[in-house]
């Protein structure tokens, strides 16, 4: 349709309107709104159609036309429901009229009302319809007759429990009767009952719109989605179910349980954003305590408190917890990540890089993980040279106080002055030298930081950005002269000790 037929239509319209008013009786008005009403359906107008019917059917509320037109729109617009009353107007004002008939009938059987279906389609032949209308009325008999026959069959078998043949009936049946609620609730409990739980959900939620206050449809889409761990739609769907009945006495109790656990873990979320990461551990204990039944909300709990126990470097609490994650979901992505991490802070190299390989098969292109592997063949193979930590025998997570305690007891024992015979003064050379650069490597936070990816600040091979000053430790005891960790001359160590 042009803008110009749009605006000679809209004109009208209006003209119409003020020449006729809403109420003019039965003359012109009635059927100049019929005339423009089917104007515009034909170009799609829908709702501005719908207004010349409406119109039409105030002005005269024994035309049979302007309802059966106003049905038209209705069904135009996917609004079954409201066709419905108005088919039935049509056919109270004239009984004899066929194709309203035959079409209150397919809705109805749509609708799953097979018998007042199957009387309209009956009546259609009694009453000297066309050879098409003939026809269709007689198919559609049989239709009805054939899923009378599937409903008293999946009846039988949903009774008997056998859910899978039920289910199978169920899907004739709705492809049919599309718009039939209680088919739908049907096939969702064979569902539920088959672990289907995804099909099961579309199902109610397309009951919850076909059947209006529909709360049961609710509470049961609240109920999968608690039992799949998933508590924020959860809880959605009961408040919809609360909006239709605030006294619904199944959906206000399920209503408080999603509630609180909702905001437990909301909480222990927010204390993961802070990092306090031994704190959100034990409200993901709560967590557990207000849902000990929900596998889903275990696990999950769990895998969180995983994550926080690595993080927290609480190393071997962080390997048996994410453990028991990946015995339960062997494929938990976050689980291998942050177990391998802890594996890493306990010089597990090994576990450390099959977790993160086991991770990377489950999830392509995380960025973090090829890191994390990358970092983790580093370690290995930096394990297999200097480890500044074994050398002080200090922990991977040691503070910079316990690094040089570690240093002042190991320079004082390996200093070489203590060894008269030369083989154990070069040994002790030697040894006395890797702890001073251990020493001066951990207690650098950058020279540290980079040895914790796994290079080695003094080492020139492993260097990733060319020279580094530190390389004159590698002339040995001769070039440690200008070096004095105790600051009086070459060798004059004082060791006073508080």
């Amino acid at each position: 349709m042009s803008l110009d037929e749009k605006t000679q239509c809209k004109q009208g319209y209006e003209d119409d309107w003020n020449l006729n008013g809403v109420n003019a009786g039965k003359g012109g008005g009635v059927e100049n709104h019929l005339e423009m009403g089917k104007k515009l359906l034909a170009a799609g107008q829908l709702a501005d159609a719908l207004s010349h019917f409406h119109a039409a059917v105030d002005g005269d509320p024994k035309n049979y036309m302007a309802y059966y037109r106003r049905a038209t729109v209705y069904l135009a617009m996917g609004k079954s429901k409201s066709a419905l009353p108005d088919l039935s107007k049509v056919i109270e004002l004239k009984p004899d009229f066929t194709s309203a008939r035959l079409q209150r009938g397919n809705l109805l059987l749509k609708h799953g009302k097979l018998d007042e279906a199957e009387s309209d389609f009956k009546k259609v032949l009694k009453s000297n319809p066309s050879s098409r209308e003939e026809q269709e009325a007689q198919s559609q008999v049989k239709k009805s007759d054939e899923i009378q026959r599937l409903v008293a069959q999946a009846q039988s078998d949903f009774n008997r429990r056998d859910y899978g043949s039920a289910a199978s009936h169920l899907n004739i049946i709705i492809d049919t009767c599309v718009w039939d609620a209680d088919s739908r609730e049907m096939r969702a409990e064979c569902f539920i009952q088959l672990g289907e739980m995804g099909k099961a959900i579309s199902d109610l939620k397309a009951a919850s719109k076909l059947k209006s206050d529909n709360t049961q449809a609710f509470y049961k889409l609240s109920t999968i989605y608690y039992n799949l761990g998933d508590h924020e739609i959860s809880l959605n769907e009961v408040r919809e179910c609360l909006k239709l009945d605030p006294d619904h006495k199944q959906c206000f109790s399920h209503y408080k349980q999603v509630k609180k656990l909702n905001k437990q873990i909301q909480a222990a979320e927010e204390l993961i954003q802070q990092q306090k990461y031994s704190d959100a551990v034990s409200k993901y204990e709560s967590v557990m305590k207000t849902e000990p039944n929900v596998p889903q909300f275990i696990l999950n709990a769990k895998e969180r408190m995983c994550h926080c126990l690595s993080k927290d470097q609480q190393t071997a609490k962080a390997i048996s917890m994410c453990s028991e994650v990946l015995n339960a979901d062997p494929q938990n992505v976050n689980a291998l990540k942050d177990r391998a991490e802890a594996y890493l802070q306990d010089d597990q190299y090994e576990e450390a890089i099959k977790d993160f390989e086991s991770a990377k098969e489950n999830s392509e292109n995380d960025q973090q993980i090829k890191e994390g592997l990358e970092r983790a063949q580093r370690l290995l193979k930096q394990s297999q040279k200097r480890d500044y930590y074994k050398i002080l025998g200090v922990k991977r997570t040691a503070q910079k106080k316990e690094i040089l305690k570690a240093y002042r007891k190991l320079a004082q024992q390996w200093h070489p002055d203590n060894f008269q015979d030369e083989e154990e003064k070069k040994k002790a050379e030697k040894k006395f030298i890797d702890i001073a650069q251990a020493k001066e490597v951990l207690t650098d936070p950058e020279m540290r930081s980079k040895f914790d990816q796994g290079e080695d600040p003094m080492d020139p091979e492993s260097q990733q950005g060319g020279g580094h000053h530190h390389h004159h430790f590698h002339g040995g005891w001769e070039s440690f002269q200008g070096f004095n960790p105790f600051g009086s001359g070459p060798f004059n160590f004082k060791f006073n000790f508080n």
